[in-house]
């Protein structure tokens, strides 16, 4: 018999039932409430499982509680939201989306994994799979954007960089299973209410990704689909994630969720609560108390089985062993070295570069040539726990680089003067005069504004995801003083920002969003032209409010756009398009793209066939492009988008340089959700369409005839 059918049998209910529970320490505040002293729970064996522990010494001592001083010795496992970095801290999600670069995705993973480790983590909440086409939903920024195939590159790339081959690393949870970024109207913790068609096309690829790439948990959304609370979605949980994707691992649930399942209407106590998640698949209980409180009574009232309570605790211990915990419970806690921890900001400044995308770029004002005086302005300028991001649980508040720090250490000879002018969101202008004082005489003026790092993550969604406070008053004020010299606007936030008057009048936009720990160091690369910006936009930016949700992958409609004919899709007061496509940003090179070509005319389902381009660098400066590949289902048996994103490549090139990129395309590819929403593949002319953004003008087109095998 092995160890853990021994331990199975050893164990009480009681004990059961502490594996199944995850409890908070103290450490990080990711949830409504937080427990109380937790030493008891552990030494009685009511409490299996941490969360919000960190630090070697601590965990080490908590751990202790388990090992020693428990009837059977089993090691607790112990997770945390370690999102975008651990102590070192990286661009936050979205951000490090714009990167379109799996290898930087895996190799971000893998460093904060690895910090975590050292400090006694064993598991992250991460990496977050939800697509979302909506920036009011505060959470947008922890995800991957609006289009399900980064979705699922991204999610593959996270769970290799935190999980390594075999769990060496941490264990990874794709969360939110499903759909939690479609909450109705933007709102966090509101319903979704969505078409089985859209679950499938949008919200169930990165979760399909991240099993395919073995990730060890999944955390269903707090949120209800179609009127089931996903917490006790049986379908979906167990018919769907187990049964049809073959997930084998454990699924926990998110912060309390399964007592907010009385909440919802579905439970009328916590008992029912407790049943309805076991039956649906919920292995872990996290901080809800409904396993230990509510199980008991679920059996007494058979509403539960004590074989279901079983393979529960079974998948738990699996993962403990999986991870190494009963071999050694204190595994990779301890201090790293100093030069790990500074190769560890070498790449958070490399991510942070990478990341930021050059929206505007008018008459080359970027980059600047050493310029005598700086006139940087706004409440971004000197703000480094701003640049921060939502999700920062173990990073110190102290340690991350601000922009006028970067920026004076890489123009040691040039003359920086600072002011806020206006907080991020006060009701205050009495800064204002003195900050556009600023610009007389300076040779070059950057705006630093945006959204405080707090204003996204987790119950931040905002109905008018504009500049908040009176920056716009700022900004208005400093373009009024600079007359015809251009402004440089560097724009943080979590999610894009309706900014039109901004991008109109800023002579240069760069979305920096939440860059991490190397901020002011990697934006003064940028800047200086160290490095050229090589970000693309992972979401559509809208116009205006009532846009949204704007994104690419559209349908055409039965009466789409004609600016000649009234009676077709349109605003009376806005154009259709983004302020910003998917896949839009500039680089200090010029790209031109020629002769597009496929190695075959036709393609059947099981094929593949080359898709290559020229890319030219006529610019003066080297840079790095990144090339999307789009199709378009010509008439099909159900409405395809305008255009479906089937890869994305990347190509560097000096000045004068010519090169080609060349993407793989296959058959099942070009497969969708077929009128009985299982997997289709028509015959017909397909367009398949190359290009620097989800915008045909700035697209090459072929056409291939799709063929039965």
């Amino acid at each position: 018999m092995s160890r853990i059918e021994q331990l199975i049998g050893a164990m009480t209910l009681g004990e059961k039932l502490g594996q199944l529970t995850m409890t908070a320490a103290p450490y990080a505040v990711t949830g409504p409430f937080v427990a109380g002293d937790i030493s008891a729970g552990i030494k009685s064996g009511a409490i299996g499982n941490l969360l919000n522990l960190y630090g070697p010494d601590t965990v080490a001592k908590t751990q202790h509680l388990a090992v020693e001083e428990t009837r059977l010795g089993i090691p607790l496992l112990i997770g945390l939201d370690v999102i975008h970095g651990h102590r070192t801290l990286f661009p936050v999600p979205l951000g490090e989306a714009a990167a379109f670069d799996p290898a930087l995705w895996a190799a971000t993973a893998h460093a904060a994994a690895r910090e975590a480790a050292a400090d006694g983590v064993h598991l992250t909440f991460a990496p977050m799979c939800d697509v979302c086409r909506d920036p009011r939903w505060g959470r947008i920024v922890e995800g991957p954007g609006e289009d399900p195939f980064v979705g699922a590159a991204i999610a593959a790339a996270k769970v290799a960089g935190f999980q390594g081959s075999n769990l060496e690393g941490i264990a990874a949870c794709a969360k939110h299973f499903a759909a939690y970024g479609a909450v109705t109207a933007g709102r966090e913790y509101a319903s979704t209410d969505i078409s089985a068609r859209t679950l499938q096309e949008v919200h169930l690829p990165a979760f399909a990704a991240a099993v395919a790439a073995g990730v060890a948990t999944i955390m269903p959304a707090f949120t209800e689909l179609g009127g089931v609370p996903m917490t006790a979605h049986k379908e979906l949980l167990t018919d769907y994630l187990r049964g049809e994707l073959g997930f084998e691992g454990v699924i926990i649930s998110d912060y309390n969720a399964i007592a907010e399942l009385m909440h919802h209407g579905v439970a009328a106590d916590l008992a029912e609560a407790a049943a309805l998640a076991l039956q649906a698949g919920i292995d872990i209980d996290m901080m809800a108390g409904a396993y230990g409180s509510g199980l008991p009574i679920a059996l007494e009232r058979g509403l539960v089985s004590l074989a279901q309570v079983d393979a529960a605790v079974r998948r738990v211990l699996i993962l403990k062993e999986r991870l190494g915990l009963f071999k050694d419970p204190y595994r990779g806690v301890g201090v790293e070295a100093a030069e790990i921890v500074a190769q560890r900001r070498v790449l958070a400044r490399a991510a942070a570069a990478k990341s930021a995308v050059l929206l505007k770029n008018d008459g080359g004002v970027l980059p600047l040539a050493k310029p005598r005086r700086i006139a940087l302005i706004g409440p971004l300028g000197d703000a480094a726990e701003e640049m921060r991001g939502a999700w920062a649980a173990a990073a110190p508040m102290t340690g991350c680089v601000s922009v006028v720090e970067g920026l004076r250490a890489a123009l040691p000879d040039t003359k920086i003067d600072h002011a806020k002018g206006v907080t991020i969101d006060g009701g205050d202008t009495i800064g204002i005069a003195e900050a556009v004082t600023l610009c007389d005489g300076a040779d070059a003026i950057i705006l630093c504004v945006g959204e405080a790092a707090n204003m996204s993550g987790e119950a931040a969604s905002r109905a008018h995801p504009h500049l908040p406070g009176l920056q716009q008053a700022l900004c208005d004020a400093v373009f009024a003083a600079a007359g015809t010299r251009p402004v440089i606007t560097l724009l943080f936030s979590g999610r894009p920002l309706i900014v039109p008057a901004l991008a109109e009048k800023s002579a240069a936009l760069l979305a920096a969003w939440f860059p991490g720990s190397e901020a002011g160091n990697a934006i003064a690369d940028l800047i200086t032209g160290k490095v050229s910006p090589s970000g693309r936009t992972p979401i559509s930016w809208p116009r205006a409010t009532g846009q949204i949700p704007v994104f690419f992958g559209e349908r055409n409609g039965g009466r789409p756009f004609n600016a000649a004919d009234h009676y077709t899709s349109k605003y009376l007061d806005s154009e259709n398009t983004p302020l910003f496509v998917f896949g839009h940003g500039l680089s200090y090179g010029r790209f031109v793209f020629s002769n597009l070509r496929l190695s075959a005319a036709t393609l059947t389902e099981k094929g593949a066939l080359t898709v290559q381009v020229d890319v030219a660098n006529d610019g003066a400066r080297a840079a790095e492009e990144t090339i999307f590949l789009f199709s378009h289902d010509k008439v099909a048996q159900v409405t395809r988008p305008l255009l479906e994103l089937k890869g994305f490549g990347k190509i560097a090139l000096e000045p004068g340089a010519r090169g080609a990129v060349s993407l793989t395309l296959r058959g099942t590819d070009l497969r969708f959700p077929g009128p009985r929403l299982t997997p289709w593949f028509e015959p017909g002319e397909v367009e398949i369409c190359v290009g620097t953004a989800a915008d045909r003008t700035r697209l090459l087109t072929a056409t291939i005839t799709l063929v039965a095998q």
